[in-house]
Formats: C-alpha cells, structure tokens, sequence
C-alpha cells in the first residue's frame, strides 16, 4: 500500500497518525509512506524520528484577531496547494489519510481534486475547522466519539474510536521502581500535557504540600516548558516530579486515578485502559473542544470534571481522597469505560481503508 499522510500542530494529531501508520505496517509491511507535515509544528521533529519520509509545507492557520496576518496565510495556501498537487502526482499514492490540523487541508482537497481517494479521522467530539471543511472532500470519515456523528455527513461517517487507544492497550506496564515509586502504593497521576498547562501547573504547586503524609503516591508530569520552575520547589516525599514521559501509557496500566487535561488521545487511553479520572478540560482551546470531549465521559458516569475556574483550596486533594476510599464509584467508572471502548480501532480504520483502496 503506498500511503500519503497528513497531521500537524499537536501530537493529538500526530501520535494517532503514527499509529496508524504502525497498524498499516502490522497489516502490510511493504507499505510506503509519504508524511506531510507544516515546517514549524511538532511533526517535523517527532515524524523523522520513526523513519518516515517527511515533507513540509510552509502553512498557517487563520487568525482572527490579527486580520492582516490572514493574506500570508492566504498566499501560503495558494502556494501549499500547488506544492501538495506536484507531492501527490509524484508519489501516486492508494490512499491519502488526515488526521487534523490545518496542514491537511491542502493535502486532502488536493488529492481530491487529482481523483485519489481520501480518509480523514477526527479525534475530538466536537470536529475542528479543518475536518469540517473537509468533511466534503473525504470518501470516509472516521470519528472517536458518537457524539461527533452529528456534525459530518451520515454516508461517510464510521465510528472508528482512536488509533492510539489500540495501543494504549498492547504497551508493556511499567515498574514504578524507575520512577522512585512503591509498587505496594496507589498512584495518582497528574499529567498536564507535553508542554504544560502553567495556570493550573500554578495551582498544582500549592496544593501539592497538601499531599503529604498520604497513603497513596503521585507521580506528577508537569510537562517540559513549566518543569525548570517548578523542580526548584519543595514538595513531600510521596510526590514525584518529572517534566516529560515517553509512552505515558506505560505508567498509565500502574495508575489508580489519572488527573489530566481532556485530550482526545489521552482521553482514548483513558477509555481503554479504563482508569478512573478527574478531568481538568482547558478553556483556552477552539471551540472549547475539551470540555464538550470530558462531558461525553461525565455524562456516562465513568470520570469526574473539575473546571479550571474552581481549583481553589484543597478541592482536588478531597476529590482524590473521596474517590480513592469510594470504591464502588470506582467499579461503577471502570464498568463505564468499558461501555464507551471502540476495541481494536486502527484495525477498524485500516479495514475501511483497505475496502476503499479495492472499491472500483
């Protein structure tokens, strides 16, 4: 299978187009792939790193408060379909695949309009700009949540789940030993994303002198840009801080209750792996994606949701504390979550994938 790819600015785009990726290899190990990426984004230094032919595009998303900025952006897109046109005819690809960001958006309608078939994926409940102006220049759809459905045209649409939830469930579980832990002790983990989230980083540095002399561990991600000031602070001994961990899901299968952002992807593992969380969704996301991604969990009763604006005094610490002894609410979460899986999904989409590579 030959296999153009699309996914930037985030690795809530990107870790879901590499797995993928991974699942096509699995399926067909003489695939060839072609990754276009924008040149600034995460992608042109994660992608390389898995041995993927990368190429960038110079691409900029549209600012609405800076109006003038939009004719750069303008002229990059003019330049970006051109450029994307030549990529697309040179490669000759079976099948073009975007996976957000809005990078894909000249790829997917350039393929479109070259007579190649194309697939996009949408992580989020609510679908950004880019998968909903190309939801009519893809033959297939696939989606995450159920909720999304409503928001795509119906003929296309495939509830698929998330690609990286299939392999939140096939990574080998960590020994807490490497990160200073007891093996014997519940572990809470706070994770705030890979570059961090410093106003509630800001919160989690007061709090975290609550924690101590708990019978239960945390192991807290702050993510790289806020670590350098945050390591400089004193915490309790039951409390360990790292900046970054890579294949988090890892230590997620050793994890008792996981207080994160509401991530797509991470919300995916969270599913998968069915752990019981409290969600603090950011408010400075478009569309306020993040909280509409946490409520398709809360209203299934299987997660908490504490909004950023009322992190005051110790209420995570009680949160954490009632929901670690109530366990029953614990069991009802786990029973939930399995309730919400979408089991094998990069299977799902490569099977879509592959039937529409062979339909005449």
């Amino acid at each position: 299978m030959r296999v153009i790819i699309s996914a930037g600015g985030t690795g809530g785009h990107i870790y879901p187009a590499l797995a993928i990726v991974d699942k096509i290899k699995q399926k067909e190990p003489n695939s060839e792939f072609l990754y276009i990426g924008t040149h600034d984004r995460m992608e042109k230094d994660i992608v390389p790193k898995y041995g993927i032919p990368f190429k960038q595009i110079e691409i900029y998303g549209f600012n609405r408060k800076k109006i003038f900025s939009n004719f750069k952006t303008i002229n990059c897109l003019i330049k970006a379909n051109k450029i994307c046109k030549k990529m697309i005819k040179d490669f000759n690809p079976d099948i073009v695949i975007g996976v957000g960001g809005y990078v894909t958006v000249p790829v997917i309608k350039s393929a479109k309009k070259l007579g190649y078939k194309t697939f996009i994926h949408e992580q989020n409940s609510i679908p950004g700009k880019a998968n909903t102006y190309l939801s009519n220049y893809a033959d297939i759809i696939g989606i995450s949540f159920p909720s999304s459905k409503q928001y795509f045209p119906k003929n296309k649409v495939i509830l698929t789940g998330n690609p990286c939830s299939e392999d939140a469930k096939n990574v080998l579980a960590c020994d807490k030993k490497e990160f200073n832990l007891d093996n014997n002790k519940p572990l809470i983990l706070f994770v705030m994303g890979s570059l961090g989230a410093s106003k509630v980083n800001d919160f989690l540095v007061k709090t975290m002198t609550l924690f101590n002399n708990k019978e239960y561990e945390i192991l807290y991600v702050t993510g790289k840009g806020d670590y350098d000031k945050i390591k400089q602070y004193k915490f309790p001994n039951n409390v360990k801080v790292v900046p970054y961990i890579d294949k988090i899901t890892r230590v997620m299968k050793k994890t008792d209750i996981m207080i994160t952002r509401a991530g797509a992807s991470t919300l995916s593992e969270i599913i998968a792996l069915q752990i019981p969380s409290i969600i603090i969704p950011s408010p400075y996301v478009p569309n306020n994606h993040q909280y509409k991604n946490a409520l398709d969990l809360v209203n299934n009763n299987s997660a908490l949701m504490i909004e950023e604006k009322d992190l005051k005094g110790d209420i995570l610490v009680r949160t954490i504390d009632e929901l670690l002894k109530d366990k029953i609410k614990i069991k009802t979460f786990k029973e939930n979550l399995t309730k919400l899986q979408v089991n094998n999904s990069a299977t799902i989409i490569y099977d879509n994938i592959k039937k529409l590579i062979d339909r005449k």
